[in-house]
């Protein structure tokens, strides 16, 4: 079976496209030869949305995941007795709003990252809200304070772009990896980096907006302990 092309990298703020049916799994999972919903990983949630056949119908989509080679992408229909036929051609709708939501907070979170420069041991990005965990030997977390920091790095709205190096220059620069529970993806020779022009270079194969200042003011709105060395912050959309 053929590799799903990945659009969502090629344009993160591509909302629909067209594509061809490679198979359909007995769960209902679609394979199509290219797509622009994100699959779930790295805390971030797969995309939802519908897809499109010829005759008009929607067949609405639950989940995005990877297939078990990482090679394809699963388009998780809701009704799994609803699906198209290998060969189709169909059209993708992403639910924009849940996913530009999402861009926002993730950037969000690699800013939260600088602001508290500690080992990240887990994460998750939800509906306008999401959290990081921290390995912190000390507590003294300030909600406010934190808050400030983080809107003071969202109002230089500096540019958000992506770069690749290669497996061998990451070894070599262990320190851009931030995260201790999620390894960034192998197996390509190549690794995708995201850079936040002057703040912030990390791996990542999330989606983000082009500027912090998408983002928008955001809350830490909450810290909770964790374990004894394991800080949970939350920050929301306001």
């Amino acid at each position: 079976m053929s590799s799903t092309r990945l659009l969502f990298r090629d344009d993160p703020y591509a909302r629909e496209c067209e594509a061809v049916v490679l198979a359909v799994t007995p769960e209902g999972g679609i394979v199509l030869d290219q797509t622009v919903f994100y699959a779930q990983g790295g805390g971030q949630p797969g995309d939802v949305g519908s897809i499109e056949r010829a005759d008009g119908a929607e067949i609405p989509i639950a989940n995005t995941v990877y297939g078990p080679d990482r090679s394809t992408i699963l388009h998780n229909a809701a009704d799994a007795a609803n699906v198209p036929q290998p060969g189709e051609r169909v059209r993708l709708r992403l639910d924009w709003n849940r996913r530009y939501s999402r861009m926002r907070v993730h950037t969000a979170l690699h800013l939260l990252s600088v602001v508290l420069p500690y080992p990240v041991t887990g994460g998750a990005i939800g509906e306008g809200e999401g959290r990081l965990d921290f390995d912190i030997p000390e507590a003294g977390l300030d909600k406010a304070d934190l808050t400030e920091k983080l809107n003071a790095l969202v109002a230089r709205d500096a540019p958000v772009r992506e770069r690749w190096i290669t497996d061998e220059e990451l070894d070599a620069n262990p320190g851009l990896v931030k995260t201790m529970s999620v390894k960034p993806p192998r197996g390509t020779g190549r690794v995708r980096l995201i850079e936040i022009e002057g703040v912030d270079l990390q791996p990542c194969g999330g989606t983000h907006v082009r500027r912090t200042g998408e983002i928008g003011r955001v809350a830490v709105t909450d810290i909770e302990k964790k374990g004894k060395q394991n800080r949970r912050v939350r920050i929301a959309l306001a």
